[in-house]
């Protein structure tokens, strides 16, 4: 389509709405026709659900099936591509493993992330790491270097930024009662230490608000940081999640800082596409998971419609990994009881991406283009230049990848809205922005194709991580049913989802040996 208003080109897209429909629905489709029998089905082919996969075939499971509504895995993590290059359509990078995280640091080495170690240190691939220069902000009519405001900024506020920085760093250093950081990741190696579990039963404004934390510059670092994450602001989010975002992170890396950034042009749809490669005899894409059931001799039967082919299959397996999110599996499992979860205590927030292809970007004042541009004060958390890794540019051309949480609204609201904008009205939204950060910019836009995520995330809202719903949520249904979506960790970043998955897959391994 083309903007009749701006006069550029570009797209308006999301998820599969067709097929979520038919799900959501129930509309009618073709009934089965055939049988087939798998020991392992896996429904999803996000980052959990791939890891899941992953762990199987790395410990000799071969009989499994991973089915995917999409026409792509990687969940939130997918990519596109246009004629100047990939681009994320979703999450866009990771850091560098905490030193502690095995499981991490071997996948990164599998795949050439983590290329040697020198003096037990990882040395990570140079063309992963984040290119120079990396974050910028606009700030008080300038661009500075690096996220954190500065330029401008009160010497009372830079002391108060100051101070909150240096209490993260010295949470990052405090270990539990029982031997575990307070904060670390994946969440379930957290501690288990009841005075601080208890700081997710408040929202991270009013922990903030007991400390004396009220300089502007400082709350709005700590907004943008929590819509980067989580997708909703500081009034919304537990405090114990505020802080994991800052506190979490120790990884180190012999040629880089510590908790350097990893990112690739399509984002983390590159880590997805790594473990697909391997996976992608056992993988169906464009498959609606329609239902599921119980057969008489108590094997798990999934009702499977192909969307390509209109017709459908019924997938015989004695044991199930849902690696969707929740408000899917209250479709799938209509008439499975699931004791004490309650679905309706789960948040998800919405997004726009969009993904902006320039020519030449206009000069600015201050620092030149970055990986990452932040506006103070703005409804976005920016965006990152897509093309900034590409090491073999042919032209001047670039895409920029901007992100627009939808949280000044309820979800509900934020997302009913989110489905009825038009691309012309989309723009009307997004174009004041980049227009403040580069005032000549929309001589030098070429296309703009958007993507909405309806439920892009999983907030961390308060009582959430560590109350009885999320705890309820992760239990196996008879030793036959699993669920192994990074929203019942209740952060969803990329270590969480990999973790996620492993945890459920050896489940699932251990439950068949016993």
């Amino acid at each position: 389509m083309t903007s009749k208003k701006y006069g550029f080109k570009g797209s308006l897209r999301g998820p599969n709405a067709a097929a979520g429909h038919i799900l959501r629905d129930k509309i009618a489709i073709a009934k089965p026709n055939k049988t087939v029998e798998v020991k392992i089905l896996i429904v999803g082919s996000g980052i959990s659900g791939l890891s899941a996969a992953r762990w199987l075939k790395q410990n000799g499971e071969e009989d499994f099936k991973i089915i995917e509504l999409e026409d792509k895995t990687g969940g939130n993590s997918r990519s596109g591509k246009n004629n100047v290059s990939t681009h994320p359509l979703g999450a866009h990078y990771t850091t560098v493993a905490n030193h502690d995280d095995d499981l991490l640091i071997d996948f990164f080495r599998e795949h050439n992330v983590i290329t040697h170690f020198e003096n037990g240190i990882p040395y990570y691939n140079d063309y992963y790491l984040t290119f120079d220069p990396e974050e910028r902000l606009l700030i008080n009519g300038e661009w500075q270097e690096g996220l954190v405001p500065d330029f401008g900024v009160p010497q009372k506020d830079k002391q108060q930024i100051k101070d909150f920085l240096m209490e993260m760093e010295n949470l990052k250093k405090v270990k539990g009662k029982d031997g575990n950081y307070l904060f670390t990741i994946p969440i379930a190696n957290c501690s288990q230490d009841p005075d601080v579990r208890k700081l997710d039963n408040i929202t991270f404004e009013s922990y903030l608000k007991d400390k004396g934390y009220d300089s502007p510059y400082l709350l709005w670092y700590l907004n943008y940081a929590c819509k980067d994450d989580y997708g909703q602001k500081i009034e919304k989010i537990s405090a114990w999640a505020g802080l994991h975002y800052f506190a979490s992170r120790r990884g180190k890396a012999a040629n880089a800082e510590d908790n350097a950034v990893l990112t690739w042009p399509d984002g983390n749809a590159w880590l997805a596409e790594q473990m697909t490669k391997k996976l992608e005899t056992h993988i169906s894409t464009t498959s609606l998971c329609n239902e599921i059931s119980e057969t008489a001799n108590g094997k798990i039967k999934a009702w499977i419609y192909n969307l390509a082919t209109k017709q459908s299959t019924y997938i015989i397996a004695q044991k199930l990994i849902l690696a969707t999110p929740q408000y899917v599996n209250q479709k799938l499992l209509k008439d499975v009881f699931r004791p004490n979860f309650d679905y309706k205590k789960l948040t998800y927030s919405p997004w726009l991406i969009a993904n902006i292809t320039v020519s030449d970007l206009p000069n600015a004042k201050g620092t030149p283009l970055f990986w990452d541009n932040v506006a103070y004060n703005m409804p976005s958390v920016g965006y990152v230049n897509a093309t900034q890794q590409n090491i073999s540019m042919i032209n001047k051309d670039k895409v920029l990848t901007y992100y627009l949480p939808l949280c000044d609204y309820e979800p509900t609201i934020s997302r009913l809205a989110a489905y009825t904008r038009t691309y012309e009205q989309w723009l009307d939204i997004i174009m004041p922005e980049l227009t403040y950060m580069h005032p000549e910019i929309e001589t030098a836009i070429k296309e703009i194709d958007l993507w909405v995520w309806g439920h892009g995330m999983i907030a961390p809202t308060p009582n959430l991580i560590f109350g009885y719903n999320l705890a309820e949520g992760r239990r196996p249904i008879d030793n036959k049913i699993f669920f192994a979506h990074t929203d019942l960790s209740g952060i969803s970043i990329f270590e969480e989802a990999f973790h996620q998955g492993i945890l459920v897959a050896k489940q699932v391994i251990s439950h068949d040996q016993a």
